[in-house]
This record gives structure tokens, C-alpha cells and sequence, in this order.
């Protein structure tokens, strides 16, 4: 889809074949999504910001991260693109882990990074969220912009409102978005959110509070590192990420 048909779409109502045409891309989005992701294991998604070179503070700690989490046994799930998204990816395959991704198509800033086991391109924003949702079971929240924030809302959202489980969800260094929970905790005090919901997120500087918390708020949820799911043949399906 172009960027001017997506403009179409969103630009009031449309023809009733218009308005099919995109429903069926969009299914077409969802499983190729499922095909790519079925087989990779239980995922823990790290967002956060495509801009930042691997020589910043904040490049260096996600590939820690990356690394820490792998170890964990878990899948380290990303938008695909550069910035925290590659070290992220990139710490996790430091360790030999698996690392895969859902790369949104953008006119500028966006490609697959190169630390990708396997990834899917993606053309609308809210099936990528939906699909970095489905198959996590924590989100690491790593210094970003507008995307980031759109994705830990979506992600809080859903928790408060028991439509995913309370799944962990780690904001990660204090300084950069000290202003974030700032607001947070004036959205409290004006009682727009409850005291309880302050309750959803972990903010924190340090990786082994990260990984630790993780680790000891996913044992609540049963979980089983291989699939009941076979792959079928007649669908080309492959298992794991390889």
C-alpha cells in the first residue's frame, strides 16, 4: 500500500471496494505476521527510539539487555529497524539467542536490521503493535519517541483494562523519562488513573533489577518454552526461528 492510499483510508469514509481492498490487506498483514512469528518461541519485546548509534549510552544498554534476556531463554522480540531495535537484537544474538523482529515499511529511517534471525514486513502500525503484543510476555521500554510512547500506552492500556494478561513491563532509565512519569503520577493525583496502576510498570536504571523482575513476574503465567504447535508441512511452515 502507498503512502497516498494510506492517506485514502484515513481520510473519511471511502467506496465500499476501497474499504474491502484494505480489510484484505490487512489480513494479508496479520498472517503474514503469524507466519513468520508462530514458531519463535516465547518473546519478551524491547521498544525504543531507531536513532541512536551503537556508540550511545543508550544503544550500550539495550544490547546488554538483549544479552541478559536471551539468556533467560527467551526470544528477543524488536520493530526490526536500527537504533535500540538492532542492539537489542544484536545482544541476543551476542549470546546465541534468538532475535526476531516486525519491521514497519517507512518512506525514510526504517530497514530490517541485520541482527535479525527471522522478521516480518509490516505496513500498518497497529497490526505491527498487535503482533508485538501477541507474542510477548514482557515489554522493556528503552528511551524513544512518539512510537515508543504509543506502544507502552497501547501496552499499559491493555493490561488495565484485562484485555492481555499483567504481563511485566520494564521503563528503563530514570533521567530520560523522568518528565514521562512525572506526568504519570500527576495523571494519579488527578485521579484520572488509579494509585494501583502505578503498580503495572517497573522504572529503573539498573539491567539486574530488569532482568529479575522479568524473570520472577513471568513464573506467575505458566510458562512452557516449546509450542503445542507442530509446523505443517503443506503450509511450508518451519519451526523456530532459524
Amino acid at each position: 500500500m502507498t503512502e497516498q492510499s494510506e492517506i485514502k483510508f484515513l481520510d473519511g469514509p471511502q467506496s465500499r471496494w476501497d474499504d474491502f481492498k484494505v480489510t484484505i490487506r490487512t489480513v494479508v498483514d496479520f498472517i503474514k505476521g503469524y507466519r513468520v512469528l508462530h514458531f519463535a518461541g516465547p518473546c519478551v519485546t524491547v521498544f525504543g527510539s531507531a536513532r541512536f548509534e551503537e556508540n550511545n549510552p543508550h544503544y550500550i544498554n539495550a544490547r546488554q539487555i538483549g544479552r541478559e534476556i536471551a539468556k533467560l531463554g527467551f526470544t528477543i522480540m524488536t520493530g526490526g529497524g536500527p537504533g535500540i531495535m538492532e542492539a537489542a537484537n544484536r545482544g541476543a544474538r551476542d549470546v546465541k539467542g534468538r532475535s526476531v523482529g516486525c519491521n514497519i515499511e517507512l518512506p525514510f529511517e526504517q530497514s530490517p536490521n541485520p541482527y535479525l534471525d527471522k522478521w516480518v514486513n509490516i505496513k500498518y502500525f497497529f497490526v505491527r503493535k498487535t503482533l508485538l503484543i501477541k507474542y510477548s510476555y514482557a515489554f522493556i521500554v528503552m528511551p524513544g519517541g512518539f512510537g515508543t510512547l504509543d506502544e507502552l500506552f497501547e501496552s499499559l492500556t491493555l493490561i488495565q483494562n484485562k484485555k492481555i494478561k499483567n504481563f511485566p513491563i520494564v521503563i528503563f532509565d530514570t533521567a530520560f523519562h523522568k518528565h514521562l512519569i512525572a506526568y504519570i503520577d500527576d495523571m494519579k493525583k488527578q485521579g484520572t488513573i488509579s494509585p494501583e496502576d502505578l503498580d503495572l510498570m517497573l522504572v529503573t536504571d539498573s539491567i539486574e533489577e530488569t532482568v529479575a523482575h522479568i524473570k520472577h513476574c513471568i513464573t506467575r503465567f505458566g510458562l512452557k518454552y516449546q509450542t503445542k504447535y507442530r509446523p505443517m508441512k503443506w503450509l511450508f511452515e518451519k519451526n523456530g526461528v532459524a
